[in-house]
């Protein structure tokens, strides 16, 4: 089977998109530089921020998102990949107006929660993430529970994520969302970096339970794809 390009919509932000493309060089089995797959990335943070539309406090997504998928598949990829858990809110609507597949990040994520055994994992997202029920969906159908952060350690989330790494303060981003980790695992078989923020920040070691990391989830899942070791 011949290779495939990835299409990485990405710009959301755009750290996020970095630390995704270095994630799937790394995953991927080379010896050399023609070993790896073609990649096209279309890093536009112009994209109005997810959380606040889904929460009713700001302009609309979806165009943006939408015009950016049509652009990556017009510009010859074989499948997309976003690294933004929020925008998978609206997934249905980009995969709409694309013939190309929007392979999700949160249904691999949660093939992965269902396969490793976990009954019940903590969820470290934006509020767009949890009001809109992105993981709920996907893990509540293969019978797993979720445990969310309090309103005050939510807060926390929400301003490590913001105020810290997306405005480049990883320190601070990564010191909050640890205080916030440690208080969940407590109530959780694992804990799902359900911010590609999040996965930025938090790494296996700094927790007693399982993580699981979408961002890994979809490395993975795109370099078999880019090989041909997958079927789309």
């Amino acid at each position: 089977m011949s290779e495939r390009v990835i299409g990485i919509l990405g710009g959301m932000g755009p750290l996020a998109t970095a630390e995704l493309f270095r994630r799937i060089v790394e995953k991927t089995p080379a010896k050399r530089d023609q070993d790896h797959p073609r990649i096209i990335i279309y890093n536009n943070p112009k994209i109005p921020d997810r959380t606040a539309f889904i929460l009713g406090n700001g302009p609309d997504p979806r165009p943006e998102l939408v015009a950016s998928a049509k652009k990556l598949e017009r510009w010859g990829v074989d499948f997309i990949i976003m690294p933004c858990n929020t925008a998978h809110f609206f997934a249905e609507t980009i995969q709409k107006a694309i013939r190309v597949p929007l392979v999700s990040m949160i249904e691999e994520t949660a093939e992965v929660v269902r396969e490793t055994g976990l009954r019940k994992v903590g969820l470290l997202a934006t509020n767009g993430t949890i009001k809109g029920l992105v993981y709920h969906r996907a893990l509540l159908k293969h019978g797993v529970q979720i445990a969310v952060p309090g309103k005050n350690d939510q807060a926390q989330v929400m301003r490590a994520i913001y105020e810290g790494i997306k405005a480049g303060n990883l320190e601070m981003g990564r010191e909050l969302l640890l205080k916030v980790a440690k208080k969940l695992e407590m109530r959780s078989d694992g804990i799902i970096t359900g911010c590609t923020e999040v996965s930025v920040a938090l790494k296996q070691e700094d927790l007693s339970v399982p993580l699981i990391d979408p961002m890994n989830v979809i490395a993975e899942k795109a370099v078999k794809l880019a090989l041909g070791l997958e079927d789309l």
